[in-house]
C-alpha cells in the first residue's frame, strides 16, 4: 500500500512483510526535513516496522545542522522500532552521505539490535528484503505506478 499523507515522501508499507520503504522526494529542499522526518519515525513506531528500506541516494547531501539533528532525536527513537532490518540504498558516488550515515550509525552503534544492509539500488533491495515471499512483483509494479499519469 502506498502512504501519500507525508509529504516530502514517497512511502510503501507492505504490512504482512512488517517493510516500509522510503523515497525522499522534495529534490535538493531539506528545509522541511526535521519535521518530516519526525513524522515518518511517528509513522513507523505505529506501524511497528520490521524491515524499513530507505533510499539515501533521493536524499540531497545532509548538512552539518540536520547530521546533529538525526544523530540528538532521530536515531535514538529509530534503535527503539522492533527492526529486524534496517536496509540503506547509496550509490557509491554518494560520499558526503555515506559518511554522513557511517558517522550517525557510531553514534548509536551500542543501541543497535537489527542488521544494517547496505545495497546500491532499490530494485535490489527489494529483492533482498522480499526473498522467500511471492511479494516482490506486486510491490515492484505498485511502486512503479507510485506516479500518477502525466507526472514525473
Amino acid at each position: 500500500m502506498l502512504i501519500r499523507h507525508l509529504p516530502d515522501f514517497y512511502l510503501q508499507h507492505a504490512e504482512a512483510l512488517g517493510l516500509l520503504r522510503v523515497e525522499w522526494v522534495s529534490g535538493p529542499n531539506t528545509q522541511r526535513l526535521r519535521a518530516s522526518a519526525g513524522q515518518l519515525l511517528d509513522l513507523a513506531h505505529r506501524l511497528g516496522l520490521r524491515r524499513l528500506l530507505i533510499d539515501m541516494n533521493t536524499v540531497p547531501d545532509l548538512p552539518v545542522a540536520d547530521q546533529l539533528w538525526l544523530g540528538a532525536h532521530w536515531m535514538p527513537g529509530l534503535v527503539q522500532l522492533p527492526l529486524q532490518h534496517l536496509v540503506l540504498v547509496i550509490d557509491q558516488s554518494r560520499v558526503h552521505n555515506q559518511l554522513a550515515i557511517d558517522a550517525l550509525h557510531d553514534l548509536v552503534q551500542p543501541a543497535i539490535r537489527f542488521d544494517a544492509h547496505y545495497f546500491s539500488d532499490p530494485e535490489s533491495a527489494m529483492r533482498w528484503l522480499t526473498d522467500g515471499t511471492d511479494d516482490f512483483p506486486a510491490l515492484m509494479a505498485e511502486w512503479r505506478a507510485r506516479h500518477p499519469p502525466g507526472s514525473a
